[in-house]
């Protein structure tokens, strides 16, 4: 009888570990197929930068600091954003996305406001489309991205928690998408 209960025992402990770190995994695979929403998002954003440079380069000549600060940040933003894709959750890869984020956040936002001051830009079809489908994209990152932290505190919040603490060892902590500067954290402005 003591065999059978020490049997019994021992099952129950079996159960309930495989159950804390089938949840940790799936918890893991949550924040993982979140931050894939934002890097979708992103390259869509990354996707249509170089359009609407293209689209006001005729009417913003003497702008090229402005329109050559917009491509490199977005290079640089593209370059962090394979990094934090290879490796969603990464301390190091989080800071460096949101920095390469907040650099490209400056020089865009100054694009969209010389680009204001130009009324055949304004009236530009062309133009007015991609602004449209850049405010849009915008709005989508944020979402995304507020999905993500969300799963990145449910995860590490199941991880440091008892009785998930017990099964952790293999779980590292993860990362949420801190936007760290203030022009980071302001939405890019869009309007034309």
């Amino acid at each position: 009888m003591a065999a059978l209960v020490l049997v019994a025992l021992v099952a129950a402990v079996a159960v309930a570990w495989v159950m804390l770190h089938n949840g940790l995994v799936t918890r893991r695979n949550a924040f993982r197929n979140a931050f894939g929403q934002i890097d979708v998002q992103l390259q869509r954003r990354y996707d249509l930068i170089p359009n609407l440079v293209e689209a006001t380069r005729a009417y913003l000549a003497h702008e090229r600091g402005t329109l050559e600060a917009v491509v490199a940040a977005r290079n640089q933003a593209v370059v962090a954003a394979r990094a934090a894709a290879a490796h969603p959750g990464d301390g190091a890869s989080m800071e460096r996305l949101a920095q390469a984020e907040g650099a490209l956040a400056g020089p865009l936002s100054r694009l969209l406001a010389v680009a204001e001051a130009y009324p055949d830009l304004k009236a530009s079809e062309s133009v007015g489309r991609l602004v449209e489908e850049l405010t849009s994209t915008e709005n989508r990152v944020a979402f995304a991205r507020q999905a993500y932290n969300d799963a990145v505190m449910d995860y590490n919040n199941a991880r440091e928690t008892f009785p998930g603490t017990v099964v952790a060892g293999g779980f590292p902590e993860a990362r949420p998408l801190e936007l760290s500067s203030p022009q980071a954290r302001e939405p890019v402005r869009v309007a034309l």
